[in-house]
């Protein structure tokens, strides 16, 4: 059985009320075989000395840190992050997420039985606050996956909506980042933005098991967008590559956003 080296990428930013669990929660994988790599972006709490703690314990996990510790957003500590790694594969935990035990074997062994994957996303498990777990957006994407398991096209789908909901369900190929924008229109998008490019390049395949545990709350990343809603999809919809789509698809694209930011 060939057995991986995974490179778990997990940005931290002023959660030391959740980051041990995630941490330990790697610690407590049946697979071994990874590395965590947790980049800081600026923390005012006491999560870089709670991270550290956990360095001096273990060789695997590692701690970097922008420039005088400064705050650059997730899009600059998810690079750096990736740079640092040392993995032909990749995967993602945000600080307030975490895994269940099986997570990473669940899916080596779907990299030794479908060689050709390269994208692999699991279901996942919201926690915490009750008003998320009945999230329109959440129940649908349950109800979309529910009979799906195996390769999947997302490619036919991408422009529609979002059902890799989550850094924290993801692991992919290094290869597949080459040549991909980062440069996300709104900031807590930025996941789905590079799904839709990444969708161009290979098939993803989906894991009908609950390996992550998301933990939601007033204070995640992504429920602080306040922005107005026609010009989230309006960005969005100018800002999809060209490269990938016909005139057709995004025609299509621009038609949803305005629908959608008029609702």
């Amino acid at each position: 059985m060939n057995k991986p080296k995974i490179s778990i990428i997990t940005a931290s930013y002023n959660y030391a009320k959740y980051i041990s669990k995630t941490i330990e929660s790697m610690i407590n994988q049946t697979y071994q075989n990874w590395e965590l790599i947790i980049v800081d972006d600026g923390s005012k709490d006491n999560s870089v000395e709670i991270i550290k703690s956990y360095c001096e314990k273990d060789s695997r996990i590692k701690l970097f840190q922008h420039k005088h510790g400064v705050n650059k957003g997730l899009k600059e500590t998810l690079l750096l992050g990736i740079k640092k790694s040392t993995s032909d594969w990749i995967a993602f935990c945000e600080s307030d997420d975490y895994y269940t035990p099986t997570h990473l074997e669940e899916k080596v062994k779907i990299i030794n039985t479908t060689p050709e994957v390269k994208f692999i996303f699991n279901d996942y498990k919201i926690e915490g606050n009750k008003i998320y777990q009945t999230n329109p957006g959440y129940v649908n994407c349950k109800k979309f996956l529910k009979d799906k398991n195996g390769q999947y096209n997302y490619k036919n789908d991408c422009l529609k909506f979002n059902p890799v909901a989550t850094f924290s369900i993801v692991l992919l190929k290094r290869d597949l980042l080459k040549n991909i924008d980062f440069n996300t229109p709104i900031g807590q998008i930025l996941d789905y933005f590079l799904w839709i490019q990444i969708a161009q390049k290979t098939e993803f395949y989906y894991l009908n098991k609950e390996l992550s545990k998301c933990i939601k709350h007033h204070d995640s990343y992504y429920t602080t967008f306040k922005g107005d809603k026609f010009w989230f999809w309006m960005k969005l919809s100018v800002r999809i590559p060209r490269i990938f789509f016909s005139r057709i698809k995004r025609t299509y694209f621009l038609i949803k956003a305005l629908f959608l930011a008029i609702l």
